[in-house]
């Protein structure tokens, strides 16, 4: 199902997580708001509560991730080039659809970037 990537910059690692805009498409509706909060699970079973949230002005939307992102931020220990991929899909036994979150640390020989893993 729908996903979204992102290599990390030091933004999303101290203050929020910038998503692209195509990541809206995949989330619960606005309904006419700025903001939706949804949960993501990690393959551990971890649920975590995060905000979305977009602009209330401007032509471009903007959307980042905000509240929940820092404290999840800092209990994966996340740093500048980690890599973090939201996910929708179907649970097996049940057909519900949930969200899902992973985190892949980056992985270099000799300073450079040969890979990620997952911590």
């Amino acid at each position: 199902m729908a996903s979204c990537s992102k290599i990390l910059t030091k933004t999303d690692t101290e203050k929020r997580l910038s998503v692209p805009i195509k990541f809206l498409e995949s989330l619960p509706p606005f309904k006419g708001g700025h903001a939706v909060f949804f949960q993501a699970t990690e393959e551990s079973g971890t649920v975590w509560t995060f905000q979305c949230s977009t602009r209330k002005k401007g032509r471009y939307q903007k959307p980042v991730l905000s509240r929940g992102w820092l404290a999840f931020a800092r209990k994966k220990k996340l740093e500048v080039g980690d890599k973090i991929e939201f996910y929708k899909a179907r649970d097996q036994e049940t057909e519900k659809p949930f969200y899902g979150v992973r985190v892949e640390r980056e992985i270099k020989i000799l300073g450079a970037v040969i890979g990620y893993m997952n911590p």
